[in-house]
């Protein structure tokens, strides 16, 4: 099986167990309804963890673009491949997403809200603020790049490290995701976010695309920050793409604090 393809099946996997269970807690007449945000996280938790135990000896499952980046600023993987890795990431996506549709198909039009049809499929902010919005995904996986890395340097027993990534994602969850739902993936949200805009989904509403850039960059920013400061503080590495980094990481907090500070009435 090529890279390609593992990383497609992969991230399909992945969407179609996290949203599913978006799915199932958000659409009306599910068995899940209203079963909350814990129950989210742990969805997305297992999501990965089997998405990893299914493709991981095969591509490493990065299963996200913003992972996939990381490991090759970090060295570990040809740039050469970043295309191919993030082009089956996109289109697992988007058939993960499209695999949800199909599962839940009478429950879309027992559901009135189209803002509940999309946060199946993608993420958005609890409170709208550009600045704030884009700050929280690039934190959550600048977390998230750091706990791989952290969980890398350590030897487990074998077969262990997918759980404990999944683990990881549970925690940033609860802890991080009720800012923006934390896409921390721009392919497990861009990717169903393209299958919500062609499917015929009954009562939907826009796609939200003002948003979608969010959830694309913010996630590649904090992901890349990730990698350079393991290398500067771990491994003693400092280069000036760190000192890059950490200069725009550095942009998007004052931008962020000065719009809730100083411009208080105009969050977008």
């Amino acid at each position: 099986m090529s890279n390609f393809v593992a990383e497609l099946i992969g991230t399909a996997i992945l969407v179609i167990l996290g949203d599913g269970v978006v799915a199932g807690v958000l659409l009306k007449h599910s068995k899940a309804e209203k079963s909350g945000w814990i129950v989210i996280s742990v969805g997305w938790g297992l999501a990965v963890t089997l998405a990893i135990f299914a493709v991981g000896s095969i591509s490493g499952a990065h299963i996200n673009p913003a992972v996939t980046l990381s490991i090759a600023l970090h060295g570990e993987l040809p740039w050469s491949d970043v295309p191919i890795y993030m082009a089956g990431q996109l289109a697992g996506g988007v058939i993960g997403g499209i695999f949800v549709w199909l599962h839940y198909l009478p429950h879309w039009k027992k559901t009135d809200n189209p803002e509940l049809k999309l946060a199946v499929f993608s993420t958005g902010p609890a409170i709208r603020s550009t600045w704030s919005n884009l700050l929280s995904e690039a934190s959550g996986t600048f977390i998230l790049v750091l706990g791989l890395l952290f969980i890398g340097a350590n030897e487990f027993t074998e077969g262990l490290n997918p759980v404990i990534v999944g683990l990881l994602i549970v925690a940033l969850g609860v802890s991080l995701g009720g800012t923006t739902g934390y896409a921390i993936n721009p392919a497990r949200d861009l990717g169903p976010r393209i299958a919500h805009a062609l499917l015929p989904i009954q009562g939907k509403g826009s796609s939200d695309w003002s948003y979608s850039w969010i959830p694309v960059l913010g996630p590649l920013l904090g992901g890349a920050f990730g990698a350079f400061f393991y290398e500067a503080l771990f491994l003693q590495q400092f280069s000036i793409l760190f000192w890059i980094s950490a200069a725009i990481i550095l942009s998007i907090i004052s931008l962020a604090i000065f719009k809730q500070y100083f411009k208080p009435d105009n969050n977008e």
